[in-house]
């Protein structure tokens, strides 16, 4: 077995190069540029945009842990198939609960009908906000204690990459084929509360700044474009997907209680000093 990671540098690639590593499964972690990697897993020099620029790492792949929303994805799964790869698993979204022609949903939805049609085995990860996401508020602690949070009165059951990453790995190794997996943190909680646990966690006494709906509004607006701000604010303002819901999905693919937001930030404490 030997797998191919997309997005190995990202929050959930990431994590599934650690997974791997960790199981010492072979792998071959897809970066652009030189950098360290745990033993065990091979670099591949290409762009996820561009499946020509590594077409002959694909031979031996048994299985690949795709992003969504790339350029020439068809091309890519045509080259898996040719060079006998297996199961794909894709990093999908919660986003598909709601309405798909909103502007994540409709990329999420487009990337799993592409590997729908295909001849290969596949598993679709739908997971909730990740904890990662609390680094979106470094800028603003690096000049002082207040952050300002957007949907301040919406809970979240926000989840840690390393379990998304693990119920990937088990899917890699042939569980899970053919299936749907919405994916949630142990519990939900209101970006007020992340930010008391991020405090406590890393020993400032933080204080959350409720911004209005107004104020989210025109800071998503300055933050992305106009359609992906549109479907952000739908989701939390407006409720069009559920990420409050806690399910038991993560305990019953890999055995193991999902990680704590707590569990995170004492992981990552040193990347806000």
């Amino acid at each position: 077995m030997t797998i191919l990671i997309t997005g190995a540098t990202g929050n959930a690639g990431g994590a599934v190069v650690q997974s791997l590593a960790e199981k010492g499964i072979p792998a071959r972690a897809l970066i652009r540029s030189e950098r360290a990697l745990p033993d065990g897993i091979e670099p591949v020099f290409g762009d996820l945009n561009r499946p020509d620029t590594f077409v002959e790492a694909l031979t031996g792949v048994t299985g690949i842990f795709l992003l969504s929303g790339y350029d020439r994805l068809e091309e890519l799964l045509t080259n898996a198939v040719n060079a006998g790869v297996r199961k794909v698993v894709v990093l999908s979204s919660s986003s598909l609960d709601g309405e798909l022609t909103n502007a994540v949903a409709a990329y999420h939805h487009a990337t799993e009908e592409a590997v729908r049609a295909t001849s290969l085995d596949w598993t679709f990860l739908r997971p909730n906000s990740f904890m990662s996401n609390t680094l979106r508020w470094l800028d603003q602690l690096r000049v002082g204690d207040e952050v300002r949070v957007q949907f301040p009165d919406v809970p979240v059951s926000t989840i840690h990459p390393r379990d998304i990453a693990d119920v990937a790995v088990a899917a890699l190794q042939g569980s899970s084929d053919g299936e749907v997996l919405r994916l949630t943190g142990p519990v939900a909680l209101t970006p007020v509360e992340q930010v008391r646990i991020l405090g406590e966690g890393i020993g400032r006494g933080l204080t959350a700044y409720p911004m209005s709906r107004s104020e989210t509004h025109d800071a998503l607006l300055a933050s992305m474009p106009a359609p992906y701000a549109a479907a952000i604010e739908s989701f939390f303002a407006d409720g069009t997907i559920d990420e409050t819901s806690v399910n038991n999905t993560v305990t019953q693919v890999t055995g193991q209680t999902p990680r704590t937001l707590q569990t995170w930030v004492q992981e990552n404490a040193e990347l806000f000093s």
